[in-house]
């Protein structure tokens, strides 16, 4: 005597579908900050009568303490050049945006070989200021 089997479904449970989703989206978020330079403590120039521009494709900062950023993080003068080819690779002109922030109070001695590798590497420099305060 035969004794029938009961089949059994193999099922993927749709109600935690909505919770493994939320979650995806939270981690890709978070992977999704690639330039966090909000750790670099730096007072920007003032400059009447500023242009707004794109998106750029790296962050240079100089911060309060003349230490150099790429990104957020911090690098020698020497390894900027190189990682900005890396960066901006076959990016066309006109699109090859660097911004560039310096601390107030930094000297030509600390931008100047920053603004020398940006050129070498054929970024086009978009220097961060902010815009004069106005007085009420």
């Amino acid at each position: 005597m035969k004794l029938a089997r009961k089949k059994f479904t193999a099922s993927v449970p749709s109600f935690a579908m909505g919770d493994i989703a939320f979650l995806l989206l939270i981690f890709f978020v978070i992977l999704a900050r690639v330039q966090d330079d909000s750790h670099v403590q730096w007072d920007p120039a003032i400059l009447p009568d500023l242009k707004m521009i794109g998106a750029p494709l790296a962050s240079v900062a100089i911060d309060s303490g003349y230490k150099t950023y790429l990104n957020g993080e911090e690098i020698s003068n020497g390894q900027l050049t190189p990682r900005l080819n890396a960066i901006l690779g076959e990016t066309p002109a006109g699109q090859r945006n660097i911004s560039f922030k310096v601390h107030k109070e930094a000297q030509a001695r600390h931008f100047e070989p920053v603004i020398q590798a940006i050129g070498e590497a054929g970024g086009d420099l978009i220097h961060i200021l902010e815009p004069e305060p106005t007085e009420p």
